[in-house]
């Protein structure tokens, strides 16, 4: 009998007989006993294998569906620098969504020296990733939804043409999770994630993972794997697979809340424009995503950058912090990062498992705090806004310019303890 994958996630790691523990152990060790001729189907040395990121995988591997091979790492950028090294060898670019995550385009730059070259696309252009393709042996590696602008690409799509080009297939899954999103059955290669946001959802670990249903991919990314030590500890595999158990409840509460908090901001005076899958409706949302959008969502200010930095700081609930997928809900101005391409005003909100009405009006008091008079961004200003948003597509509610706030509206109260000034201090490189 096959059991459901949530069912599967709550029992991976113990074992149906009399004594054994429901909670698996940890194994802190190092080296085992080993005597004559290694045996490769038991653990030698720790950075070869551990019993507890065994059953992690084991656990990812289940999400995905039977046939699935997954493979572990201490964060998700280990994972994807072993997944670009094990595909890029005979490649001469990877060709990378342009709104996605910012480290994984700076990851792929530094592999040039080293003979991929790091080319970025809009993937909601097929025929401008079909010329990437075209222009040499290369790697296609999709992001959908995007982080933090939460587009939506076709996965069908997006395979078909890498196939056409012979270009393996990768897509960052983190943003859904293979609960909600299976990229596996819609032609992908590989599925690559960072377990450090929802799949381990209590913001105490950092991990990473590749799922495939190749074997010799598998086999080639645990060979990066023992070879460049980037492996995860024994207590890091322990607190995912515990998170991992509440998966299923975390990201069924988190989607609706989030949906909850995008469907309150599109009526909002202060917000121009809100970036959540779930708002659309579209055929493509509910053939990629049919158990819903998942946590995260973005949303822009009708005003400047200072504006959403004195927003993020007059929250009382919702917690200004980087990171996404985690219990507790969370928020900042994405663009206080020097690499990242959002826009200055934007908002990236990681719904937590609140009750939504909480979140709510969190976010109500914290935008009511904002000076009096605040009004949508126009003219040179505005319009570079919408150009870097690309259009509305499958995932944005964006508001019609307005002249003054609505009449409705009562003056905004003075920020508390100086929350309306921008935060201070120099922003360091990378965040997640």
């Amino acid at each position: 009998m096959e059991f459901s994958p949530e069912a599967q996630l709550i029992h991976v790691g113990t074992e149906r007989k009399a004594g054994a523990p429901l909670g698996p152990p940890l194994m802190p060790a190092s080296t085992y006993f080993s005597a004559g001729d290694p045996d490769p189907a038991l653990p030698g040395y720790g950075r070869i294998a551990n019993p507890g990121w065994e059953a992690v995988e084991e656990a990812l591997a289940a999400i995905e569906g039977p046939g699935c091979h997954a493979v572990s790492f201490p964060s998700g950028q280990a994972a994807s620098m072993s997944l670009m090294l094990a595909l890029a060898g005979d490649r001469e670019r990877i060709v990378l969504p342009d709104d996605g995550y910012y480290n994984t385009r700076d990851l792929a730059s530094k592999l040039r020296p080293h003979g991929a070259e790091a080319v970025t696309v809009d993937l909601l252009d097929l025929d401008a990733v079909e010329s990437a393709l075209a222009a040499g042996p290369s790697v296609l590696w999709a992001e959908t939804p995007t982080n933090p602008l939460l587009r939506v690409a076709d996965l069908q799509r997006l395979a078909a043409l890498a196939a056409a080009a012979d270009a393996p297939f990768v897509v960052d899954n983190t943003v859904a999770t293979g609960l909600l999103q299976k990229p596996l059955e819609f032609g992908a290669l590989a599925s690559v994630y960072s377990l450090t946001k929802s799949l381990s959802g209590h913001s105490d670990v950092l991990g990473g993972a590749v799922v495939t249903r190749s074997a010799e991919l598998a086999r080639a990314l645990r060979d990066w794997r023992t070879a460049g030590g980037a492996i995860p500890g024994p207590f890091e595999s322990w607190l995912v697979l515990r998170g991992l158990k509440t998966l299923p409840l975390r990201i069924a509460r988190q989607s609706d809340s989030a949906l909850a908090v995008a469907t309150f901001l599109t009526g909002h005076p202060r917000v121009a424009a809100v970036h959540y899958p779930g708002l659309s409706g579209g055929s493509l949302v509910k053939t990629q995503m049919p158990n819903g959008s998942g946590c995260l969502l973005s949303f822009e200010l009708s005003g400047t950058a200072a504006d959403a930095d004195a927003v993020v700081a007059a929250a009382r609930l919702i917690v200004p912090s980087t990171s996404f997928g985690g219990v507790e809900s969370t928020w900042e101005r994405r663009a206080r990062w020097p690499a990242e391409t959002a826009p200055a005003g934007l908002i990236r909100l990681s719904a937590g498992i609140e009750p939504a009405a909480d979140l709510i009006a969190d976010a109500d008091q914290a935008l009511r705090a904002l000076r009096p008079g605040l009004v949508p961004a126009t003219g040179e200003a505005g319009a570079s806004r919408r150009r870097r948003c690309r259009g509305p597509g499958p995932r944005t509610f964006r508001r019609s310019a307005r002249t003054g706030p609505r009449p409705w509206f009562p003056p905004s109260p003075p920020a508390r303890n100086g929350a309306a000034a921008a935060p201070s201090g120099t922003p360091v490189s990378w965040s997640a």
